[in-house]
């Protein structure tokens, strides 16, 4: 059965961008057949992927509006076969007005996405760093959302407030929506000030948080750069060894009946 996981956090910088695209990459590696939906209208998914978001005619926001198919728009990964790319460019910035008028505007992702569900083991949504329209179109689209939480206290902040959206999208929304995990981000083992806030999270987080801890790379921060996932451009550094664990973790969880939700 096709998972569709959402990547969110309402806070820039904590990692949600470079998860999306490396986890939808390793996935691919070891022989699923992947989406990487980028619905960000940033495209920093798209170009991480080497795709230039300014030469893309069409894009997600052309598919959900109808104005071109999907299988025109969906591009391919060189080297990484199984790994198709949804991309996104700066046309998804205005569709927060155009969504507005529109009937059940909260789930025009879930229903284009879910035309698609059939042609993959995994679907990942990376989605822009606030709590928007498009936020909640991407979590109502997902079955499940992996929350990356960087490992400074000021990623903390406003935590509280994804959850309780996430809480209201199962309530108000009658979609039940799951937290495969939180992930620690950024994390350097060397500072006190990391190793306080990884134990808080793991102490306090109301829900399962996976045992892969990604670690401040160089490799992770240069890789865009080049439009690469970390697989491709240093798959021998910390980083990506990181995620190629932290993908086995998110594999190992379509073995369990249930996702756990608490620790």
């Amino acid at each position: 059965m096709t998972r569709v996981i959402s990547v969110c956090n309402q806070k820039g910088g904590v990692g949600k961008t470079a998860t999306s695209v490396n986890v939808s990459a390793y996935l691919a590696a070891l022989g699923k057949k992947v989406l990487l939906l980028d619905f960000d209208p940033q495209a920093n998914a798209s170009s991480g992927v080497g795709i230039n978001p300014r030469e893309i005619e069409n894009s997600v926001y052309h598919g959900i509006l109808g104005y071109a198919n999907a299988l025109d728009i969906i591009k391919t990964v060189p080297v990484l076969d199984f790994l198709h790319v949804l991309p996104a460019n700066e046309h998804l910035a205005g569709a927060l007005i155009e969504f507005v008028d529109l009937p059940n505007r909260e789930r025009l992702l879930r229903r284009f996405s879910n035309n698609l569900r059939s042609q993959y083991d995994y679907i990942i949504i990376d989605l822009p760093p606030s709590l928007s329209l498009l936020t909640l179109n991407g979590l109502l689209a997902a079955d499940e959302v992996i929350i990356p939480i960087q490992a400074e206290y000021y990623s903390l902040e406003g935590l509280g407030q994804l959850l309780g959206t996430i809480d209201l999208i199962r309530n108000n929304l009658e979609h039940d929506l799951k937290i495969a995990g939180g992930l620690i981000t950024m994390y350097d083992k060397r500072e006190r000030h990391s190793r306080e806030v990884v134990r808080d999270v793991r102490r306090n987080f109301p829900y399962h948080i996976y045992d892969t801890e990604i670690p401040r790379s160089v490799a992770l921060a240069e890789a865009p750069s080049y439009g690469k996932p970390v697989i491709l451009y240093d798959p021998n550094s910390p980083g990506a060894k990181a995620y190629e664990k932290l993908t086995r973790e998110i594999i190992d969880q379509e073995f369990d009946k249930v996702i756990p939700t608490t620790n």
